[in-house]
Order: C-alpha cells, then sequence, then structure tokens
C-alpha cells in the first residue's frame, strides 16, 4: 500500500463517527458471544428447575442439576442467573447466547438463498432482455404484491414451520429486492465498452455475465446483503414470537418473547433481555451497513 493511500484510509478512519465503532463492537460481541455459546453458557439452555423459576436476574442457584455434564458450567450449584429465570426455571442468560446462534445462522443462510437467486434472475434478465426479462419481472412485480410479511407467513404454513422451512421461506420471499437491484446494474454495465470488447473477440454470453458483469455488480449488491440481514433477523424472530420458526424447545429470541407475554406484569426481565438483544443486535448491523455503503459507493464518499 503506498503512502497516499495508506493516509487516505487513515483519514476516513478518523473521520468514522465514534456511534460505528461502538455498532461494530456490539455485533462482535454478539457473533462471538454466539459462536461460542456452549463454551460461555453459564447454563444448559433447556435445563428446567421449576424451584428456580421466574426469579429475578443476579438470583444464585441453589439447586444442583443431575445433567451436569451438558455444557461448560452447568453443574456448579452456585452459578448465578445473571438474567434471570424463566417460567421454567430456565437461565435467561444462556438461552439468549444459544438463541442468536439461532437467529445469525438463519438469517445469514436466508441473505445467502435470496441474494444468490436475486443474482441470477437479475443478472439473466438485464443481459438477455427481451421474453427473458419481462418474464422475471412481471414475477417479481407479482411477488411485490404481497406484503412482505404476509407472503412468508403463507410459505411457512404451506412448508410447516422448522429452521430450514425458515430459512427456505425468507430467501423465496427476499430474491427481488436483488434481481431488480442487479438488473438495473447490468442494463447500464452490457453497453459499456469494455463489454462490446468482450463481444468482439468472440466471448460467450456466460463468460460476459459471469466474468465481465458480474463482478462489477457486487458492490450495492454486498451492501443491501448487509441491511437485510438485519431484516432477517427481526422476521425470524416474528415467526418463532408466532409459533411458525424454530419449534421449542429450541430457544430463539422469537420465542423468549412470545413465552414473556403471560409474565410482563411479574417478571419484566423475560422480554427485557431478549428484546434488548434483538434490538441491539439490528441496530448494530443497520449501522454497519450504511458505513458498507458509505464505503462502497465513491459518491458517497466527501
Amino acid at each position: 500500500m503506498s503512502g497516499s493511500i495508506r493516509a487516505s484510509v487513515i483519514a476516513r478512519l478518523r473521520r468514522t463517527p465514534p456511534s460505528r465503532w461502538l455498532a461494530l463492537g456490539v455485533l462482535a460481541l454478539v457473533v462471538l458471544a454466539a459462536a461460542t455459546a456452549s463454551l460461555i453458557a453459564p447454563h444448559p439452555p433447556l435445563r428446567q428447575i421449576i424451584a428456580q423459576r421466574l426469579q429475578p436476574p443476579g438470583t444464585r442457584s441453589a439447586v444442583r442439576a443431575a445433567d451436569g455434564a451438558v455444557g461448560t458450567a452447568a453443574g456448579a450449584a452456585s452459578a448465578v442467573h445473571a438474567f434471570g429465570t424463566d417460567q421454567l426455571g430456565r437461565d435467561i442468560l444462556s438461552r439468549i447466547l444459544h438463541g442468536g446462534r439461532i437467529s445469525l445462522l438463519v438469517a445469514l443462510a436466508a441473505v445467502l438463498l435470496s441474494g444468490t437467486m436475486g443474482t441470477l434472475f437479475g443478472l439473466v434478465a438485464g443481459y438477455a432482455g427481451g421474453l427473458t426479462d419481462r418474464v422475471v419481472m412481471r414475477v417479481a412485480e407479482v411477488q411485490l404484491a404481497f406484503p412482505f410479511i404476509l407472503l412468508v407467513v403463507s410459505i411457512v404454513a404451506v412448508l410447516g414451520p422448522g429452521t430450514r422451512n425458515v430459512v427456505l421461506a425468507l430467501g423465496i420471499s427476499g430474491w427481488v429486492a436483488y434481481a431488480k437491484l442487479v438488473r438495473a446494474q447490468v442494463l447500464t454495465l452490457r453497453e459499456l465498452p469494455f463489454v462490446e470488447a468482450a463481444r468482439a473477440v468472440g466471448a460467450g454470453a456466460g463468460r460476459i455475465m459471469f466474468r465481465q458483469i458480474l463482478p462489477n455488480t457486487l458492490s450495492p449488491v454486498v451492501v443491501l446483503a448487509s441491511f437485510s440481514v438485519a431484516q432477517m433477523i427481526i422476521l425470524e424472530s416474528a415467526l418463532s414470537f408466532l409459533g411458525l420458526g424454530v419449534q421449542p424447545p429450541t430457544p430463539t429470541w422469537g420465542g423468549m418473547l412470545a413465552d414473556s407475554r403471560g409474565y410482563l406484569a411479574t417478571a419484566w426481565w423475560l422480554a427485557t433481555f431478549p428484546g434488548a438483544v434483538l434490538m441491539a443486535t439490528v441496530l448494530a448491523i443497520n449501522i454497519l451497513g450504511d458505513w458498507l455503503r458509505d464505503l462502497l459507493d465513491p459518491t458517497m464518499r466527501i
């Protein structure tokens, strides 16, 4: 890296608002906690101790579990329930940590599926034009006519609840935005001189699309995907809240919020901590998505 480029990068990093660094730290902490949930969770997420039900945050467990082999600190008789326990005596913190793993994996898998589908459809439609373009765009417009959450719920209702079906429903419902974005990029790129030069030397349509055009459309796709991760986390939580997502007893943030509905007046921690983690994660991803857009879009740089 030359000195001028290094100086430019350092200057841009210094101008970065503190909120973006904070968001990066929050997201890194959430990802790290979810990835190491099995190691750092103080209790097994499925362990029920009815004698310890609805204990407030900071309560020290006085019951030694018989299944202490599950989890790292599961057998500790004096382990603290930092976030309290739920209506079945399960540790809230442990369930949040394991639920974050589910939410992040479902969101990333759904974004990967919808982004791949949409990018391919938009690439083919924009380059081929004609009947292919019209068919793809009419299908996209028909799908856009349905409210997004209603479409997701309908697909899940047909496929049935479960992690795999939730990923499929979210992926199938989200491809349109990528297709329209990539198609708009391709309509401009296919007329540029470097594409004409590729045609002149005898390059086929497949080579031109995937070797010449596709790399030049990835920057806006990456930005859109970063924002979509936050949307998918919210949708997965909403489906779990409605009982159509990942099924109990697997912990999810939406499922924990659903379980807390009957205890809002008597056990505030059941909804507060999962809701706060969900809000902080989504907010951090949106802030970082905005940062990523500024980095990848030259017109946004100052």
